[in-house]
């Protein structure tokens, strides 16, 4: 549970509540640029709700056709039909969430949201400790992440690439869905069924949190109705799959190996699932979880900044990768006071690049 324990998560549900406080502060999301983007994820929300409300729609006009020859003022079963097809869309396939994630690919403009955040991460905080010794001081973020070639989804890139791109996209989320189909309708089988979902809960936070946590789970999802299981463990994936997406402007330019990013993801579990649980719930609210999703990705440049060292020049990025999978301050930050967040960046963080802040201009934190 080291990874995965209950101030982990905690830890990430504040990050998310620091992250957007600082995220607002932020003069340049209220640029033209910015707006327009906010209009463009607006119209995207809309498009998005209307396609995902287009087999629901068809269904009712089927039935109101069908209505016209037969007597349904009694029958139940054609709610039941709208209501689980509601149901499968939204919390078995979660095709909004996927729809909205396709948006880095059709607007690849997220990763310009993160880099600006954390320049303005590393001006406020520069700000903040304007009166002490530079010497104490963590390196900054963005100078060198900036100098990084950026490998994902960008408007120049040929056409090959981003179809590349989204071809793993939609094959990730294809595997996926037909995972939860499979699972949901194993859940119906007779006598065996009512054993699919806890036994899924179980091989999914075996390997996360341990295998005598992942029991307790086990034995009450027993008795817990199918519907709150599979929002439960959607959640999970969700959330998981959400932080995934959120942190790929980073990963985008630190290209970390298959084995490497699994181990940096697993010793920062806990505070990645608080972080991205928090704003999972908001990504759902129609409309409005369009421009949240935004926000979340300007402040993950915030999470960067307490989960990880700075990177150092380009030229040392390989040994910066190996040094970095293992969050070397995790134990100091947890056990940091609440109200003390920032203490992290002055008291935990070894200042081995100091020739970042030495370089960088004072009036361009002014």
């Amino acid at each position: 549970m080291s990874n995965f324990d209950q101030n982990a998560i905690l830890r990430g549900m504040q990050l998310t509540l620091v992250g957007v406080h600082r995220a607002l502060q932020n003069p340049d999301l209220l640029t033209s640029t910015h707006y327009r983007q906010a209009a463009i994820a607006v119209a995207a929300g809309v498009a998005i709700r209307l396609l995902v409300a287009v087999p629901i729609i068809g269904v009712r006009l089927l039935l109101w056709i069908l209505a016209l020859f037969v007597n349904m003022d009694h029958a139940q079963w054609d709610d039941d039909v709208t209501k689980g097809l509601h149901f499968f869309e939204n919390s078995v396939l979660q095709l909004p969430f996927f729809l909205m994630t396709l948006m880095r690919y059709i607007t690849p403009t997220l990763d310009q949201t993160f880099m600006d955040s954390l320049r303005w991460v590393d001006q406020t905080y520069i700000q903040k400790h304007k009166t002490e010794d530079p010497h104490n001081l963590r390196a900054l973020y963005y100078p060198n992440l900036h100098m990084y070639p950026n490998h994902g989804p960008k408007e120049d890139k040929p056409k090959s690439a981003l179809k590349k791109a989204l071809t793993v996209l939609v094959s990730k989320y294809s595997r996926k869905a037909g995972i939860s189909l499979a699972v949901v309708t194993l859940s119906y089988v007779p006598y065996v069924g009512r054993f699919v979902l806890p036994a899924a809960s179980f091989y999914t936070f075996s390997g996360a949190v341990g295998t005598q946590p992942a029991l307790v789970i086990f034995g009450v999802s027993l008795f817990l109705p199918r519907k709150y299981l599979v929002l439960f463990l959607q959640s999970y994936f969700s959330s998981r799959t959400l932080m995934r997406e959120l942190l790929q402007p980073y990963f985008a330019r630190v290209r970390y190996s298959k084995e490497q990013k699994k181990l940096w993801f697993k010793d920062r579990a806990g505070v990645l699932f608080g972080f991205g649980l928090g704003f999972f719930v908001f990504v759902k609210i129609p409309l409005f979880g369009v421009l949240i999703y935004g926000l979340a990705e300007a402040s993950t440049a915030y999470l960067i900044t307490k989960i990880t060292d700075p990177p150092p020049d380009p030229s040392k990025a390989e040994e910066f990768k190996n040094e970095s999978l293992r969050w070397k301050n995790k134990h100091e930050f947890l056990n940091l006071p609440w109200e003390k967040l920032d203490a992290f960046n002055i008291e935990m963080h070894e200042p081995k690049h100091q020739s970042d802040v030495r370089q960088t201009p004072r009036k361009q934190f002014s």
